[in-house]
């Protein structure tokens, strides 16, 4: 855990070995102001970042460890997760290279559960070269709903455009049956604190997209929105809740109406992400809200195509990296001034000297 004074300890996995994930985490700490910012650990091998290292002709100085503990500020510190240090082709999914990938995450999620890394910085896996008989997962959100408390949102993130989702890795003919009233209150709770705890937006406005084409058109296309999403959006905003909608998904971001909203959610994968990726891509952040600690990814995946040829552009990971160096602060700020109200005022003032009690 990081002392007053000391730069963020952030811990990073490394994602798939095939793909970019070692090629943008390595640029990204090539310009050595970003020590100055924080204290990163890896986990992987030193022998494996030194292999892709001189692969893609980076020159990084960096020291392998045994124990996260060991980390040193001001260097680049690579936890030894394994010990060999496997030849892995370059762009192409394998069962190997997705194992490696979850020795990784594992590794760092039980760093941040213990404390001994601050926050969580993840680069992409494979969903379909991860899985086995230990990891059954489709993606990086639904293993950390798991492993730390709380409630998952899937929030894409920039400084002026934040897109949640209400249910994200699951089949498109699955979506809808899984939206229910709770689901749906439970997610605009989510959002609405990670923008109130983690953005600083104090009364945050919220729109919802509808489920069907135009929302349904009373009931014409699909009873979801009449049946499901009215009321409850209704039940909310009679609570308080800044909620709205559901407005119909195909017009709402050409129109320009996304920004009279603090934050959209979105019914299921393809319809935030496709808005989101079209207008942020690159400079977005895919953030895991609603849990108790913070991890924050690329908006982009292993992209195969370009893996080794050491043309990745590391933007979105080191706008990972930053939002969730200022998620944690603005959380940890948060914590402090509303965990005791009474500590941040004096309760009784010391009389003047030589005022006199009456």
């Amino acid at each position: 855990m990081q002392e007053a004074g000391q730069p963020l300890k952030v811990g990073i996995s490394i994602g798939d070995l095939s793909g970019i994930g070692c090629e943008i985490i390595l640029k990204t700490f090539e310009d050595s102001r970003m020590l100055e910012l924080c204290t990163p650990v890896i986990f992987a091998a030193a022998k494996t970042i030194s292999r892709q290292k001189d692969a893609l002709g980076i020159d990084l100085r960096f020291q392998g460890i045994g124990r996260v503990e060991q980390a040193v500020e001001g260097k680049i510190n690579v936890v030894n997760v394994w010990k060999d240090s496997p030849e892995i082709p370059m762009g192409k999914a394998s069962p190997e290279s997705g194992a490696f990938a979850i020795k990784s995450l594992k590794a760092a999620v039980a760093a941040l559960k213990s404390g001994a890394v601050d926050l969580l910085v993840t680069a992409p896996i494979d969903k379909k070269s991860v899985q086995s008989d230990a990891f059954k997962f489709p993606g990086h959100t639904d293993y950390l709903a798991q492993e730390l408390e709380g409630e998952s949102l899937m929030f894409m993130v920039t400084d002026t455009l934040k897109v949640g989702l209400l249910t994200d890795h699951v089949p498109v003919s699955q979506a809808p049956s899984m939206i229910t009233p709770k689901l749906l209150e439970q997610k605009v709770v989510a959002m609405e604190k990670s923008l109130i705890q983690d953005f600083r937006i104090q009364r945050p406005r919220i729109a919802v997209l509808g489920i069907n084409p135009h929302s349904g058109d009373e009931g014409v296309i699909g009873r979801e929105d009449e049946d499901i999403m009215k009321p409850t959006l209704a039940k909310l905003a009679a609570a308080g809740h800044l909620v709205f909608g559901p407005y119909a998904a195909d017009t709402f971001f050409a129109s320009g109406n996304h920004e009279k909203f603090d934050a959209v959610l979105a019914g299921y994968h393809d319809q935030g992400l496709i808005p989101f990726k079209t207008l942020a891509f690159g400079k977005g952040v895919n953030f895991t809200a609603g849990l108790s600690q913070v991890r924050t990814s690329p908006d982009h995946g292993t992209a195969y195509d370009i893996a080794g040829k050491g043309i990745a552009d590391p933007s979105s990971f080191r706008e990972a990296l930053f939002t969730g160096i200022r998620i944690l602060r603005n959380r940890r700020e948060f914590e402090a001034l509303t965990s005791n109200p009474l500590k941040q005022q004096k309760l009784k003032r010391p009389p003047r000297k030589g005022s006199r009690k009456k």
